[in-house]
């Protein structure tokens, strides 16, 4: 059974999401502050977390922290009541995998439970397939989840790599911010966001020699991004 992990101090809260995760299937623990979540997230290892992010404690960002220095990839949806663009971007680029903003929708938190579990689904069934690629000096091996620039490991954040690949598998095509949220992130068309953005920028910056200058990942005014084909992108 799928492990979902409710992180929230507001009881009513807590319990409307239980209730309803019971309800479709899913084995479901509620944590109330954020020293009994990152316990929770160490020792019970949720297939996925919602996590609000002002708790007693310890903050959500705290926890959110500590599952990725673990190096645990679950998904992380933040599910919180600070709607500014600087706190989704904060918590983006800590590692959250998709933001929600209370009050919510429920039926709306529960389609991207779903699709977010999707794309687990899908990556466990890929999971020893060889899959390579060469991305100038970078290299991406897909299996291991790892990056390499020349003889150096480079360390993505778990989306940060699923948008490379989703990059790499384009094979030099562009591909549309739009195509890229529903592909790595799950959502649905008239979504607008930065996220794409924000991550691009963070890959050039761990992976270009020149940031402000890029070679490898490359924006195609209103159009998208795509990687130069020239620097043969190719898996094997």
């Amino acid at each position: 059974m799928i492990r979902v992990l409710v992180v929230e101090d507001h009881y009513a809260i807590a319990q409307g999401l239980r209730e309803n995760l019971e309800h479709e299937g899913f084995d479901v623990r509620v944590s109330s502050d954020g020293v009994d979540a990152i316990q929770a997230a160490s020792t019970w290892r949720p297939d996925l977390v919602l996590l609000d992010l002002m708790l007693p404690r310890r903050s959500g960002f705290d926890v959110l922290a500590a599952i990725r220095a673990r190096g645990a990839d679950m998904p992380v949806m933040v599910v919180s009541a600070r709607g500014s663009e600087a706190e989704k971007v904060r918590a983006l680029r800590a590692g959250a995998d998709d933001y929600v903003v209370k009050p919510f929708g429920l039926m709306e938190v529960l389609a991207r439970v779903h699709a977010l579990l999707r794309r687990v689904r899908a990556d466990r069934l890929t999971e020893g397939a060889e899959e390579h690629y060469r991305l100038g000096s970078v290299t991406i091996d897909v299996p291991t989840r790892s990056v390499r620039r020349g003889e150096d490991p480079v360390t993505l954040r778990p989306k940060e790599f699923d948008l490379l690949v989703a990059l790499c598998r384009a094979r030099g095509a562009v591909v549309s911010r739009g195509v890229l949220l529903n592909r790595v992130w799950g959502y649905g068309p008239g979504v607008v966001t930065r996220t794409v953005d924000t991550h691009i920028a963070a890959l050039r910056q761990r992976l270009e020699a020149d940031a402000e200058e890029p070679r490898l990942i490359l924006t195609v005014w209103k159009a998208g991004y795509r990687v130069d084909p020239a620097l043969r992108a190719h898996p094997g």
